[in-house]
């Protein structure tokens, strides 16, 4: 029995052994691990056999302990660099887990995701320490760094990955080392940075990029830090930089800062010397800017000043007596001349460095042109609306007209104003004003109205031949049901052509001037080819119709009369406006939507402001105020106001007067039927008003 007992006990030993050799495994030389935590100190690293550089590395590989308890790693001599990664357990590192490490010049905590705090003085004493990383945890509070007190220049701190790191509070590297750090505090959880956040810092580079939750940086968060001299916010979703704190960058990156539609005041920006930006207006505003900037007396770099006293001639010296020596010193020409600034985007063709008016004549233009388009259709609208007489269709489509162009002068006036705001530094301003609610509300305004204009001119023009053709069979002609319904179609095309690029078909926000001219996408270049197609369609429209309708109202059974030329010249008028407002912006816009450009978004401006509102402007003095009947409507709603009753009465009696004629020859032949055909023409057909109509 006895002898068979050393077989059962050899295996459970060797068992034995193997557990505690592959436990052995998991623990450094030099340390010492139990259940709960783990010691590394200058005892236990003096009993280790190691030697040479081993000794110098400290790796903590899946490490199934849940908390680095105080005075885990302590006094240690030889080791330098302490790396933490892959542990899926790690909870929490107390006060003093890395406590008065003399030789310790890296730590480096990684993939950590359960890690979720720090305590407050978890890094104590450790003045060799030029970098540490705390990189992909939980930690839920900004680290503690306020005892590292490193001697080390060019400290490196590596706070990155960390999804739930909510902020950096105020202080938060005091005390990490007098010297100059690189802070890589990149795609965090980030939201917002304190005031004094670098507060007693000396900061060489700043990068914050891919922090894409990071909207905020308060106004005094670099208040008491010297630099940074590189600052990168690249892929954040900052809306504005801090005014304060900047003045010693050179360096600023800002690439896919989408939100940062402002640059701070340029004023302290004073040391930039590259700029790497989202938006090619900002480069425009700071190369303006650099110009004619003035450097400041203490510039935060180095410079030799140099003062020139009187020499006696017995003191000169010539350039002989110093051979070949060159004395040229590269490091003084930055007192020479004036350093040269890159920016990157540069200015491109849909946004040149300049206003939004673009030249001086156009500013002044545009504000004459809204505000004259305005005016003459809001009295359009004003005296149709008040008017007692009965709403006929060709009345009902006048104030379509109207409106339609009325939502042009309305554009052109934001224009102006904004053009007038930022007269002069408008690069400043130029994205948020294009990305903002203005520009889409502008631009949808110039999409809608524009379009219903051409639509409700072709309707008003179809109409007019319509009855033309049809003026002996009344019943023909049309009604107001059918007219409504007809403009509400027009209504809902034109709204969905203003609200397409809303939507992302083509974007308001490309030019300054908020017209559709992204043609990127094949959708987006489709878009603008159906517009443009659409308004010359309209176009031919309107002149086929004018032209039959001469034909029409011409008597060819007699020689020609004045009327007729009367009627050659107003249709001549009305043709020459829309070919004046459509053809030169038409064709330049053909060509642009095909990728072959003919003209500059600069002088495209000239036709946007002198050719594209002509229609808005005349059509409420051809189609409305120069008519008789509409000037009676004015003079009866003066009347009512108590002015021009004289005038209203004799309006009021030529209508009667017409009236009973138009009725004395309701029987009379066809001669007298082809007569009233005249009557009819221009412009609407109402047969109590066909006398006024000339």
């Amino acid at each position: 029995m006895w002898t068979s007992l050393p077989f059962f006990l050899f295996p459970a030993v060797l068992l034995l052994c193997g557990c505690k050799c592959a436990s052995a495994s998991l623990c450094p030389e030099i340390c010492w691990c139990f259940s709960s935590t783990i010691k590394c100190n200058n005892v236990t690293e003096r009993s280790a056999q190691t030697i040479g550089d081993k000794g110098k590395r400290l790796v903590l590989y899946h490490l199934t302990l849940r908390t680095i308890s105080s005075h885990s790693f302590e006094n240690l001599r030889r080791v330098q660099r302490i790396e933490i990664a892959q542990s899926i357990t790690l909870e929490n590192i107390e006060t003093l887990a890395f406590n008065n490490l003399l030789n310790l010049s890296e730590i480096s905590i990684q993939n950590t995701r359960s890690l979720t705090h720090i305590d407050r003085g978890s890094f104590n004493n450790l003045p060799k320490l030029r970098y540490l990383s705390i990189s992909n945890t939980g930690i839920t509070f900004f680290p503690d760094m306020m005892s590292i007190n490193s001697l080390e220049s060019d400290f490196i701190l590596d706070i990155c990955d960390n999804l739930y790191l909510p902020e950096i509070p105020p202080n938060a590297f005091i005390g990490i080392t007098r010297e100059y750090v690189t802070m890589n505090l990149y795609n965090n959880g980030i939201r917002e940075i304190r005031d004094h956040a670098f507060n007693g810092t000396k900061i060489d580079k700043l990068v914050l990029k891919n922090n894409r939750n990071l909207r905020v940086i308060h106004s005094e968060a670099f208040r008491g830090a010297t630099g940074p001299g590189v600052l990168d916010v690249s892929a954040t979703a900052i809306g504005k930089l801090p005014s304060q704190g900047l003045e010693s960058v050179l360096v600023l990156l800002a690439q896919s800062a989408h939100s940062l539609k402002r640059l701070p005041p340029l004023q302290g920006l004073w040391s930039l010397r590259e700029a790497y930006l989202t938006y090619n207006s900002h480069c425009c505003a700071l190369l303006s800017w650099n110009t004619h900037r003035d450097f400041p007396i203490n510039p935060p770099w180095k410079f030799v000043l140099i003062t020139y006293l009187p020499l006696n001639d017995d003191l000169l010296i010539t350039d002989e007596d110093f051979g070949d020596v060159n004395f040229h010193y590269p490091e003084l020409d930055l007192c020479q001349t004036r350093p040269s600034l890159l920016c990157t985007p540069e200015a491109d063709a849909f946004n040149p460095c300049e206003d939004i008016a673009g030249f001086s004549f156009l500013r002044v233009a545009i504000w004459f042109i809204s505000i004259l388009a305005i005016t003459g259709n809001l009295t359009v609208l004003l005296v149709f609306f008040s008017s007692r007489t009965k709403l006929m269709v060709p009345r009902f489509l006048m104030c379509h007209l109207a409106f339609a162009d009325l939502c042009i002068g309305i554009y052109l006036l934001m224009i102006a104003i904004v053009d007038l705001r930022t007269c002069g530094h408008y690069s400043q301003h130029a994205i948020e004003w294009q990305t903002g609610p203005g520009c889409s509300a502008a631009g949808f305004l110039s999409v809608f109205g524009g379009e219903l204009s051409v639509y409700t001119l072709s309707t008003i023009t179809l109409e007019r031949w319509h009855t033309i053709n049809n003026a002996l069979q009344v019943e023909r002609r049309l009604c107001l049901t059918q007219a409504a319904s007809i403009m509400a179609a027009g209504w809902l095309v034109c709204l969905g052509m203003g609200a397409l690029p809303l939507v992302g078909v083509s974007s308001y926000n490309k030019v300054s001037m908020c017209l559709p001219m992204d043609i990127e996408t094949p959708l987006a270049q489709a878009f603008i080819i159906v517009v443009l197609l659409f308004n010359v369609s309209a176009f031919l429209i309107v002149c086929v119709c004018y032209v039959l309708i001469y034909l029409a109202v011409r008597n060819p059974e007699f020689p020609r009369r004045s009327t007729d030329t009367k009627i050659a010249k107003r249709m001549a008028v009305l043709i020459f406006t829309d070919f004046l407002c459509m053809a030169p912006i038409s064709f330049f816009a053909i060509s642009a939507a095909f990728k072959i450009p003919l003209i500059t978004v600069t002088n495209s401006k000239i036709l946007l402001v002198l050719f594209f509102p002509i229609n808005s402007c005349a059509n409420p003095f051809l189609y409305a105020i120069f008519t008789k009947a509409f000037r009676k409507d004015a003079y009866q709603l003066m009347s009512a106001m108590g002015c021009f009753k004289k005038k209203a009465s004799v309006y009021h009696m030529k209508a009667c007067c017409s009236e009973n004629v138009i009725k004395s020859n309701s029987g009379s032949n066809r001669k007298g039927n082809r007569k009233k055909l005249r009557w009819v023409a221009f412009p609407q057909r109402n047969t109590k008003e066909e006398g006024d109509q000339t």
